[in-house]
């Protein structure tokens, strides 16, 4: 699923460049990304993990830095509210990364991971629903999102994780295959109109 996820994030970011817009994307939904891959890759690195169990993490948190950079650049003028943002997960994230946290609140925040993810999915849900339209997003990376998830679920059932996991992995199918289906409903009125203009 990390690798799906990777080269949907690359994708992302070379259909923005490509077509010098970041239309129809929210910069929350990304925000919330980072956030989540930050947590997550502190926990491993804190609980002492093996690089290769997490390390497809340290790119994933590098590539959704770079795509909120871009968003940001492809969104000027920036507001004060995303420089509090920025300069607030820049101060926090070090302390996060090296786990000079209270254990129990370090325990808590990775337990608000998969809530993270959920809520990260949730601006977007509503800025296509709103826009009626699905913007920068393409069908194929939000496909191979869903199915990543749906294949993570049964990875994890026979991996025997623990309940938490799996149903992160459930909510990872309900958000992306919304996703999924506002761009085939969203893109496919717009090809019509498209065609009766030609």
């Amino acid at each position: 699923m990390t690798e799906m996820h990777t080269k949907i994030e690359t994708k992302v970011i070379y259909k923005i460049l490509k077509h010098n817009s970041v239309r129809g994307l929210s910069v929350a939904s990304f925000e919330l990304e980072v956030i989540g891959f930050t947590i997550a890759l502190a926990y491993c690195l804190h609980k002492g993990i093996p690089f290769s169990a997490y390390g497809e993490l340290v790119f994933l948190l590098i590539q959704a830095i770079i795509l909120v950079g871009i968003i940001y650049n492809y969104s000027q003028p920036l507001g004060a509210k995303i420089w509090i943002r920025a300069s607030l997960y820049c101060a926090l994230a070090p302390t996060i990364l090296t786990g000079q946290i209270d254990p129990v609140l370090f325990e808590a925040l990775y337990a608000c991971q998969h809530a993270i993810f959920f809520f990260a999915r949730v601006p977007q849900i509503w800025e296509n629903y709103n826009n009626k339209s699905t913007g920068e997003l393409s069908f194929l990376t939000c496909f191979m999102n869903f199915g990543g998830s749906i294949v993570r679920v049964f990875t994890s059932i026979q991996e025997k994780a623990p309940k938490s996991m799996i149903f992160g992995s459930v909510i990872g199918i309900v958000m992306n295959g919304t996703i999924l289906g506002q761009i085939v409903i969203y893109q496919k009125p717009r090809t019509k109109k498209e065609k009766k203009v030609q």
